[in-house]
């Protein structure tokens, strides 16, 4: 739980729901309109750069305004002291970064689904005047019936606009995977440079991986504006011609050969969608080409010999052929007659035509094998190592001479050998949030594997990871980190008569508190008499204790006057709820309940008051009940259960709504607020009932 805070008297933080560079993002109610909203704010950094926050206010008043089926809702955009953020449209559902880190590659028909829907988004916002200039997995979230909504729109172009910089930390090194060639050299942006962003996200869903990595943000971007056009080889891969033609004319590094808005990209989805054998756009990469019918020479001229009609290149072409083999021929005759006319004056034998060794394909095969097959055919070898993402370790790539070559005897065959996937730099993500950082290690391609270990640091920190920091490790790789589950519970010892300066020692040692302010008549004095908390209960840190102290008076057995007799008062801290209120009652006293809010024990009774022994009939016990401070979730339980489990968390219904559009079985179907809404104990809840109300 974080602490209540409550931005503008309207928008309260419930729950951090991730981090960015930029931002920390919060789950959040709008208190005016009861309704849950997420909430960025704005990390430090920015917020004291003044020319950002003018340009952040600008683009988010701006991106306000944008109202799209496939485009997260901002409602608003603020400031608390010196805290600035933003208020937007909670979607209940994962980034297309946790999917694709989750699914690998994605069925080609829902890559075009959800290609064409963030298509339509854009297409709306750019009649608008609004480019985006951050499209990437993790600004693409998917609710869960599959409607796509990309977010960030106005704080990504303020950020771009005013840190645009491939050494900022926190910005371009999550989205230089993404950025167009003309981004990356910082020219002027238009629609076409969000349609390049596009074309990188769908490749990603489409092979599971991105067309440019590297060790560092500058490569990566150089890679973006000089490397060759990424092609999907649709014989490989599966993946039909026409949406393969798509994603290269995305790529294309001229602006100008991509599509020129994102309804025509909307249009050419429908269209493979419809017809995926015909790829209606040629692949290409950018390179020169020649005009129309330029075959790379001069164009033939007329013949100088008036008796011989000029004839066309394509008509002149069999009769330059069958000229030439004749000449070919003439000079083979000859060639073979001063061969055997030097056998007959100087005794040298003919050569031997046809002789020599014809080389194997040795691609594929293990180191070891392709070496004995080339010795075998009487050839040596030379060996190279490569970097290879396709090619197993320790097999061939390619080599030199190609198959079906014919070389002399001993010649040399240079083999290149995988010694697997690229190496790459691992970060550092030590201190980060646990999601934020496998998110982070998944983009960059690795897999990632969490353990979870007590730890005195903030739940879900980063507190190490395997392997270390900096190392050279193969992409694909499966990196271990190590996640803080918060400090280790304690175990509450039996403090009972025990005196009270080595009582305030132990439970110092174990970082709880104990509260020694009652007393009760009894001996020997200075010793702990009893208390709240049953021993061997698990406690966070920091938790309370509360302690009755003997004062040294001898214990009067008799009832105060006025009272009731003197009555048994059972220990009830450790049990369930409802079981101690039932043993209170049928000794005959009274109870009232007051909340904590913790981790653990939740529907627990971890402390009354006053503790057990003797008391008077009727007197009033004040139970300390252990809650989540959050709705319950009760759907698919019959109403008896629903009632028990909202007391066990600290709420009461409030009142029964009755449904029947999902039959009558008599179960909860919902809440409200819903189940996970932090919600203050002592508060009721709204339930519905999949049924009829009673008569």
């Amino acid at each position: 739980m974080i602490e209540e805070r409550i931005f503008n008297n309207r928008y309260r933080l419930d729950r951090k729901l991730g981090e960015g560079g930029m931002a920390i993002v919060y789950c959040g109610t709008d208190i005016l309109l009861r309704r849950r909203v997420a909430i960025k704010v704005l990390r430090e950094q920015y917020a004291a750069d003044g020319e950002f926050v003018r340009r952040f206010y600008q683009e988010a008043e701006s991106a306000a305004k944008l109202s799209h089926p496939n485009i997260v809702n901002t409602f608003d955009v603020g400031r608390e002291g010196e805290t600035y953020f933003i208020v937007m449209e909670l979607v209940d559902g994962p980034s297309l970064a946790e999917i694709i880190a989750a699914d690998g590659c994605l069925p080609e028909p829902v890559a075009i689904d959800y290609a064409a829907q963030i298509a339509s988004g854009l297409a709306y916002a750019h009649r608008q005047g609004i480019l985006h200039r951050d499209i990437k997995p993790a600004n693409i979230l998917v609710t869960k019936d599959d409607v796509v909504k990309l977010s960030d729109f106005g704080i990504a172009r303020a950020v771009s606009q005013q840190t645009m910089a491939l050494t900022k930390p926190g910005l371009v090194m999550g989205s230089v995977y993404y950025i167009s060639p003309e981004q990356a050299q910082e020219h002027e942006l238009h629609e076409t440079s969000d349609l390049y962003s596009m074309g990188i996200v769908l490749y990603q869903m489409l092979t599971g991986k991105l067309p440019y990595t590297g060790e560092s943000a500058v490569t990566v971007a150089l890679k973006h504006i000089g490397d060759p056009v990424p092609v999907i080889d649709v014989d490989s891969s599966g993946i039909s011609p026409a949406l393969a033609a798509i994603v290269n004319r995305l790529l294309q590094k001229n602006p100008q050969h991509r599509f020129q808005s994102a309804s025509e990209l909307a249009t050419a989805l429908r269209e493979a969608r419809e017809r995926p054998s015909v790829a209606s756009y040629r692949i290409a990469n950018d390179a020169p080409r020649r005009p129309p019918g330029d075959r790379g020479s001069l164009p033939p001229r007329r013949s100088p010999m008036p008796d011989r009609p000029y004839l066309s290149e394509d008509e002149a072409e069999p009769r330059r052929s069958v000229r030439g083999a004749w000449i070919a021929a003439v000079l083979l005759l000859a060639l073979i007659g001063a061969t055997g006319l030097g056998y007959f004056l100087f005794a040298r034998p003919l050569p031997s035509f046809g002789a020599g060794v014809l080389v194997e394909d040795y691609t594929g095969m293990t180191q070891a094998q392709a070496q004995q097959a080339v010795v075998n055919a009487g050839l040596r070898t030379r060996f190279t190592k490569s970097a290879s993402e396709t090619v197993k370790p320790d097999h061939v790539i390619r080599q030199s001479p190609p198959a079906g070559t014919k070389v002399e005897k001993n010649q040399v065959v240079e083999l290149v050998i995988s010694n697997g996937k690229p190496l790459l730099g691992l970060d550092d993500v030590r201190g980060y949030n646990a999601n934020d950082a496998a998110r982070t290690l998944q983009q960059d391609g690795f897999a990632v594997t969490l353990v979870r270990h007590f730890d005195n640091t903030i739940k879900d920190n980063v507190i190490d990871q395997a392997p270390k920091p900096g190392a050279k490790v193969p992409e694909g790789s499966r990196i271990t980190l190590v996640v803080s589950d918060g400090p280790a519970p304690v175990a509450v010892p039996n403090f009972v008569g025990m005196k009270v300066e080595s009582a305030q020692s132990r439970a110092s040692a174990l970082g709880i508190t104990l509260d020694t302010s009652q007393s009760v008549a009894g001996m020997p004095p200075d010793t702990v008499a009893s208390q709240s908390i049953a021993a061997g209960t698990k406690l966070d840190r920091n938790a309370t204790v509360h302690v009755v102290v003997n004062n040294g008076v001898p214990l009067n057995t008799a009832p105060p006057a006025g009272t009731g007799p003197l009555a048994s008062l059972p220990s009830v801290a450790g049990l369930q709820y409802d079981a101690a209120i039932a043993a209170l009652t049928a000794a005959g006293f009274q109870y009232s309940v007051r909340y904590v809010q913790q981790s653990t024990n939740n529907g627990t009774v971890v402390a009354q008051d006053p503790p057990p022994g003797q008391g008077p009939q009727g007197t009033t016990v004040v139970l300390t009940l252990s809650v989540p401070g959050e709705v319950p979730d009760t759907n698919g339980m019959y109403k008896a259960d629903a009632i028990k489990t909202l007391a066990d968390a600290g709420y009461s219904v409030g009142k029964w709504e009755y449904t029947t559009s999902l039959g009558a079985d008599g179960k909860v179907v919902g809440t409200e607020p819903a189940a996970g809404t932090a919600l203050a104990p002592g508060s009721s809840v709204g339930v519905t009932v999949n049924g009829t109300p009673p008569p």
